[in-house]
């Protein structure tokens, strides 16, 4: 009711208080490693807010460039989205906290049952970690699709990144198969096309040759001449080759060292075997080189996408 109404004020008194916010039976709480770029994470933290996320805690990873993050303007903008997406409750932010510390701090939080995936490019070197502080009731299986662009951003996503694409689940001994099956759907889901099982040893020493030693030569390529002008010149084959040494230097010299074993094993059989490709040509030994070059013609056909 109005208590006071004059030219300057006006004072009304509440009669009664309603919670009208919606009742959820689920609660969202969200870790995020800050980005480089804060322009991002305050993106970021606005639409978090804007759609409901309860909670929000900022982890750092052993990687991530950005180990200082001041929370009050993060906080501030969290009240600016709750205010002006009228939502009945402000987003709780957390200190930001080490990855580990912070599962230690909030795994028994999560609920038992909850299985819980990745996306990261390498596996032996986090699995067991993570599967060694997480409860018992709670499963991690590891999963990694392999499909990606030499260009980042929302301006260059595309609806068919993972068609024909291949999706690897790399369960270990502590998986159920209930999981292992719940993460491979997932991954058809998606949509990729094909969809396997491979142990974190076996990924890591897979993806050591088929996607970081592709990218090692890539850019040793693109960086063993600086002729000028070679642009100009070139055809669509050296374009191919390097689309991959346009690459995201953070990321993968992240992924190099973290599979640093593996990908020395690969570096070293692709030395080798070029240095046979070299000896070839100084014998001039036609017949081998002409063998070579069939055997990779017969080797590549597999790798179309059917």
């Amino acid at each position: 009711t109005i208590a006071v109404a004059d030219s300057k004020k006006c004072l009304v008194n509440s009669l009664q208080v309603q919670n009208t916010a919606s009742q959820r039976d689920y609660y969202l709480h969200i870790a995020i490693a800050p980005t480089k770029n804060m322009d991002r994470l305050e993106w970021f933290f606005e639409k978090a807010a804007e759609i409901g996320i309860d909670e929000i805690s900022p982890i750092y990873c052993r990687y991530s460039e950005r180990k200082n993050l001041k929370t009050d303007r993060l906080q501030r903008i969290l009240v600016s989205a709750m205010k002006q997406s009228i939502q009945p409750t402000l987003t709780v932010l957390n200190e930001p906290a080490p990855f580990k510390e912070w599962i230690k701090n909030h795994g028994s939080l999560i609920s038992e049952g909850t299985v819980i995936t990745d996306v990261t490019g390498v596996k032996s070197s986090i699995v067991y970690k993570i599967q060694s502080i997480l409860p018992d009731e709670v499963e991690f299986i590891s999963a990694h699709p392999m499909a990606g662009r030499e260009v980042s951003g929302v301006e260059n996503s595309t609806d068919r990144l993972f068609f024909g694409a291949n999706y690897i689940v790399t369960p270990t001994k502590k998986n159920t198969p209930e999981a292992i099956q719940t993460c491979m759907e997932l991954g058809r889901l998606l949509g990729f096309s094909n969809v396997t099982t491979l142990s974190p040893e076996e990924h890591d020493e897979m993806i050591g040759f088929l996607s970081q030693l592709t990218h090692c030569i890539a850019i040793t390529l693109m960086t063993c001449n600086d002729k000028d002008n070679m642009e100009r010149f070139t055809g669509d084959s050296f374009r191919d080759l390097t689309r991959i040494a346009r690459i995201n230097d953070l990321m993968w010299s992240e992924l190099f060292i973290a599979n640093k074993s593996a990908l020395l094993d690969q570096m070293n059989l692709f030395i080798n075997k070029f240095n046979e490709l070299k000896e070839m040509l100084e014998k001039e030994d036609v017949d081998a080189m002409r063998e070579m070059m069939r055997h990779s013609t017969q080797r590549r056909a597999l790798f179309d996408k059917k």
